[in-house]
This record gives C-alpha cells, structure tokens and sequence, in this order.
C-alpha cells in the first residue's frame, strides 16, 4: 500500500511532467503574438522595394512611383502598385505591426529598422531564375531579382537582427513568413511574350519547387509559421484578356467574362502546390503551413460582384482603351495616363494588373479565416489592442 508521503512524491512527478509536456508543446508552437513579419514575393506585396532600387541605380522610376498610385489611402505614390494598401500592409495593421519596410535600398548597418519585419519582395520578381528563364525566351523588363535572390538578401540580413544561432532560431520561431503569392509572372511574362501554353505549363513544377524549396531552407533556419497564397484567376486579369482578346467564344465563362482555360492553369498551379505544401508538413508536422486559397476568394468577386460592392468586374480602373481600359503601351502612372475612375474602391482591377484596395481587403479577410482556423489561440495570446483592432477590421472572426 503506497503511503502519503509516496503519493505526495508521485504526484509532484506528474505535475513536473505535465509541466514539461505542455510547456514543450507550447515551444512547438507560435510563442504568443508574432513578434515579426517577414515577406517574399512580387508587385502584389511589394511595399515599394522596386523604387528604392530604380532610385538607388538611378534607374527611371518604376510607374508605381507617381500618381494616381497611393491616392485612396496613402493619398501620394509610396511604389506599391495599386492605390491604396495591399494585402500584406491589412496583415501588418491587423496584427499591430507597423508597415513593413522595403529591404532593398536599404544600407547595411542602418537595419535596426527591421528588427520586427521586413519585405523583400519585388514587383516583377519571378520564382524562377532570371536566368533560367531566359533561356527560355521569357524576360522581365523590371527586375532580375528572383525568390532565390530575396531568400538570400534575408539571409544575409538576418544575422545583424539577433546575435547567436539559437536567438535567430528563437526570432524565426515567432515570426510570421508570408511566402508569396510567387511565380505568378513566370508566367504572365511568358503569356504575354507569347509563349506556348504547354511550354509554359512545364514551368508550373519548377516554380512550385522553388517555393518549396525557399520554405525548407527558412524551417531550416527556425522559421515556425508560413502564410502560402496561390495563384489568382489570371483569366480574369485586363492584361491577358487584351492580350487574347477574340478568342473563340466558348474559351469564356458566359457568367463572368474571364477566359476559362486561364484559370484552369492557375488551377493548375494551385494544385500542384497544395500537394507540395503536404508533402512539406508531412515531414516537419510541427509546422504551421497555412495555404491560402487567393484563387477561390477572388473568383467570388467576379461572380457576385454586388455583393462585395464592385460594380465593374474586368475593365481596369486607372488604363485606357479598349474593352477592358487597358493598353499595355499606356501605363497607368505616367504623365500621359494620370486619370482614373472617380471611385476605386468600385473596381476590382486598379490598372489592368493589379487589384484595388478594395479587393485586398477582402482577400485580407481570406488570410485571417485561414490564420485564426489554424492557430485559434492567437486572438488570446496577442495584445488586446491587437485582438480589438482584429475586431474592428474583422469582425467576421469573432477574435
């Protein structure tokens, strides 16, 4: 018969195991709220890397640089393209941080500044590398800057951000990753330069091994959490619908106006990366993979547009000409295309390429769903002026 004394000790054994056991599967997980943001990625979430370099290889300026860019929020350009905030700004506002800052342009040992975050994507960037793409045919008039090159700029910036192996580890694990959306314009380059679809559906692996390949090395380095988008419904975009304007008339869905078979290869895209984004947490089960379905959220607003408050679905706000106001010799922010619709936030296209910021709000909406659905402990575990801010931009979560 066990005496008191004996199951005194028993119990504090258990209590120190208990202890032990959900204080580890805590460590596992996002230590509270997030403590910084780091994002990859092209013009979608470029929060105006493109112009500190075209400024600092005095370049001309990308068209993101003048106005009517950053005229609904912002009410001046700030080298996003689109006219108010994106979708990575609603994710850094809702979660408390700042802003991100742009990395490029930056000077080394002035990066106190991205102590909680910084963004390395570029407008234009593919996944592939330029390089390889160009002996494919397929160039980028912008930039040469691929995922890999935004990888490695992390990579060099993260040692000056914490001082040892283990505290970089302990900064990665409370960071949030947004990798992408990415690989995009591997293939719109490739469409509009003509390129053959199956040509360029062979693409769709490689690019898909890349962002796989990018989120390995950064779990690698400690990273815990990942915000993965897919592709949008590129048969919805002004650009490509000018582009492949007089197709035959059932390559169109007669409910919206967007080419199917482009949306079937972002589909496409898509599926493929949800399969890798598995395998990807099937061999590190400890990792918070959250795939956000852009696809799904955004084909929404084409077939219910009232009920997201658009009243025009494909023709581009800021463009000129054509069916769709769009011209791709005329770029909205030029000094000869500085008009725009009188109200933006009415449209989904801002200039034939990009969505307005009407549209990233919502597609913000999307990210937290998947966010909160996948660590639901986050609206308790961030600061309450974070939690009410979720509240008010998000009222939907019920943080």
């Amino acid at each position: 018969m066990a005496t008191s004394s004996s199951c005194s000790s028993l119990k504090q054994h258990f209590l120190m195991f208990l202890v032990v056991t959900i204080s580890s599967i805590i460590n596992s997980q996002v230590n509270g709220c997030f403590t910084s943001i780091f994002s990859f990625g092209d013009s979608l979430t470029d929060t105006g890397n493109l112009l500190e370099i075209s400024l600092s290889d005095s370049t001309n300026p990308p068209h993101s640089a003048f106005l009517p860019y950053g005229r609904t929020f912002f009410h001046h350009p700030t080298g996003r393209f689109c006219d108010g905030r994106l979708v990575i700004d609603f994710i850094a506002e809702a979660l408390g941080f700042s802003f991100l800052p742009p990395f490029y342009g930056s000077k080394s040992g002035k990066w106190e500044k991205f102590q909680k975050g910084a963004n390395f994507a570029v407008a234009s960037a593919t996944a592939l590398n330029s390089s390889f793409l160009a002996e494919q045919g397929i160039h980028s008039v912008s930039t040469n800057i691929s995922l890999g090159v935004e990888v490695n700029s992390f990579k060099h910036l993260l040692p000056s951000l914490c001082s040892s192996s283990s505290n970089c580890k302990e900064l990665l694990r409370n960071s949030l990753i947004v990798m992408g959306e990415i690989g995009g314009n591997d293939y719109n380059h490739a469409f509009m330069q003509g390129k053959n679809i199956e040509n360029i559906r062979q693409l769709v692996p490689l690019v898909v091994d890349i962002i796989s390949s990018s989120i390995n090395e950064l779990i690698e380095l400690g990273a815990m959490t990942f915000l993965v988008p897919g592709n949008f419904p590129i048969g919805c975009s002004p650009s490509l619908l000018t582009k492949f304007h007089g197709s035959e008339r059932d390559q169109y869905d007669p409910l919206t106006g967007c080419l199917t078979w482009l949306n079937r290869f972002s589909q496409h895209h898509n599926e493929l990366l949800r399969k890798e984004l598995e395998n990807i947490r099937s061999l590190h089960p400890q990792i918070n993979i959250i795939y956000v379905d852009y696809y799904k959220a955004a084909v929404r607003f084409y077939h219910s547009p009232k009920q997201f408050g658009f009243k025009e679905t494909l023709k581009a706000c800021c463009g000129i000409g054509g069916l769709y106001n769009y011209d791709p010799l005329i770029f909205c922010g030029y000094p000869q295309l500085k008009q725009c619709c009188n109200d933006p936030s009415s449209y989904i296209s801002w200039d034939g390429i990009h969505y307005t910021e009407a549209v990233n709000k919502w597609l913000a909406h999307t990210v937290f769903e998947e966010l909160m659905s996948t660590i639901p402990s986050l609206g308790s575990l961030c600061p309450s002026s974070t939690v009410n801010k979720l509240r008010i931009l998000y009222p939907m979560f019920g943080v």
